[in-house]
């Protein structure tokens, strides 16, 4: 008698509790996007030419200026309901994503970490600059057909 109701209680203790706890993995899994384009924006000019000691002779009319406008990378990311903008916070020698390229991101504040699974698989920090939310195409096709005369 005591055997069955071991077994019986040991059931129920049984089926109370789940055995696998799958929804936490997938709330720890990071965010995948679609890498659509890559935009070169100004970020910065480099110039050199008459500064410091040198600006007193500027003031008399000598004055030689070299400007080179600097060009940094900016990528659209592209999820199910969010669009990014992003550019990377190393202006120096920044690196090339591969676009058309699915990569993995995470967001903290402004900056989003971004890693390309297909590439280096290395996490590289980028700064987040417009965020908009995706139209679903039903109400793409909608408004389109709503704009024709």
């Amino acid at each position: 008698m005591r055997i069955k109701t071991f077994l019986v209680s040991s059931l129920v203790l049984l089926a109370a509790f789940p055995l696998s706890a799958g929804d936490k993995k997938k709330k720890n899994q990071p965010d995948r996007a679609m890498l659509e384009k890559m935009d070169a924006v100004p970020c910065g000019a480099r110039q050199k030419g008459v500064t410091g000691l040198g600006s007193i002779w500027a003031s008399v009319g000598i004055t030689h200026m070299n400007s080179d406008e600097k060009l940094c990378p900016r990528y659209l990311l592209r999820t199910d309901e969010m669009e990014y903008e992003i550019q990377p916070t190393e202006k120096k020698h920044p690196t090339v994503l591969p676009v058309g390229k699915e990569v993995v991101f995470k967001i903290k504040k402004d900056h989003m970490s971004v890693k390309c699974p297909e590439g280096d698989n290395k996490a590289r920090t980028y700064e987040v600059v417009a965020m908009k939310p995706t139209e679903p195409t039903s109400q793409q096709d909608a408004s389109a057909l709503a704009q024709k005369p």
